[in-house]
């Protein structure tokens, strides 16, 4: 390596760090009368298991395309590890990606088939091994892929995007149609990348599984990004509840009245009672039900899902665009 080369890559590692790792501003797509991205800003911080979750439709593999220099966008601007997705030639060598089913030669080992994509892309052969071990596929390298289940596919998919030995991993939908072994599976594999330093975007519209790996989310809808930050900070930002469990559940109404007395909207669900209250209500209920003669046999708060969170968000910004804007009455 020359001394101009370890310059420039120094340089672009500071600048990565500055800026971090995927950086968009308006960043948009339409083909035709369709906008697939419209005006999307993303800041991904690195060292972090990223998540890009919507619906099938929301533009999320657009996006990603757009990152990888798959598409060319309509408007905006993006960086990836510091370079222009203008120039996607400046830093596709240091990024791994997996979009949809990976492919491989059925016949051929797991292991040969990593040595064919070495050569095709001028790698470092002995990088195999590491990335079969990051992977959890030490034991059955030297087997035909054919034999392999689609759990194995992915995991020796996400190995071949590793063999660069990338800065940055972009998954699109790594774990659809596998069973909950092979998802357990894909989780430890992003999770172990990500406590290595290399930072993991993954898409998916399945949120239970970004809501158990992901440390930072993006959420997409309709094209556009409806909400980014930390998963904890989306979560935190949902209103809490209360399920109040009582002794005789005769005493679920008389528990409704006392909760509507103070406030707290009330309903009950079966033999509980669920409460739209914060956390610290909790005592307070706990006396209220006391004075009255109830005992409660169990409560305990509850937090909203992720799923739960995706849809106040989007259902409150459909029903804004369906109000349109609001008429000053001249005052």
């Amino acid at each position: 390596m020359t001394a101009e080369t370890t310059h420039t890559t120094a340089a672009s590692a500071q600048a990565t760090s500055a800026i971090g790792p995927i950086l968009a501003s308006k960043l948009s797509k339409r083909y035709r009368e369709v906008l697939a991205v419209d005006s999307v800003d993303i800041d991904l911080p690195g060292g972090v298991v990223g998540g890009f979750v919507g619906p099938n439709g929301a533009g999320k593999t657009t996006t990603i395309q757009l990152l990888l220099g798959l598409v060319h966008p309509t408007g905006g601007t993006a960086t990836v590890l510091g370079e222009s997705i203008q120039h996607p030639e400046r830093y596709l060598r240091r990024v791994g990606a997996l979009i949809e089913s990976p492919s491989f030669y059925p016949a051929l080992s797991g292991r040969r088939n990593l040595e064919v994509l070495t050569r095709l892309g001028r790698l470092d052969k002995s990088r195999i091994a590491e990335v079969l071990a990051l992977v959890e596929l030490t034991e059955r390298a030297n087997d035909r892929v054919k034999t392999y289940s689609l759990g194995m596919k992915q995991r020796l998919g996400v190995a071949a995007a590793l063999l660069p030995d990338p800065e940055l991993v972009i998954l699109d939908e790594p774990t659809n149609g596998l069973d909950p072994a092979g998802i357990r599976e894909m989780r430890s594999v992003m999770r172990g990348l990500a406590d290595r330093g290399i930072t993991v975007l993954v898409s998916s519209h399945l949120l239970r599984e970004i809501e158990a790996i992901c440390d930072h989310l993006m959420m997409i809808d309709h094209g556009r990004i409806v909400f980014q930050g930390p998963i904890g900070g989306l979560l935190d930002a949902q209103h809490t509840g209360l399920i109040a469990r009582p002794e005789h559940s005769g005493d679920l109404e008389k528990l409704v009245a006392l909760c509507v007395a103070a406030g707290k909207p009330a309903r009950i669900d079966g033999e509980v009672l669920r409460v739209t209250a914060e956390e610290d209500w909790a005592a307070e209920l706990n006396r209220l039900a006391f004075g009255a003669g109830i005992t409660l046999r169990g409560l305990e708060v509850t937090r909203a899902t992720l799923e739960e969170a995706f849809f106040a968000i989007t259902d409150a910004g459909t029903q804004a665009a369906a109000e349109g804007p609001v008429e000053e009455n001249g005052v």
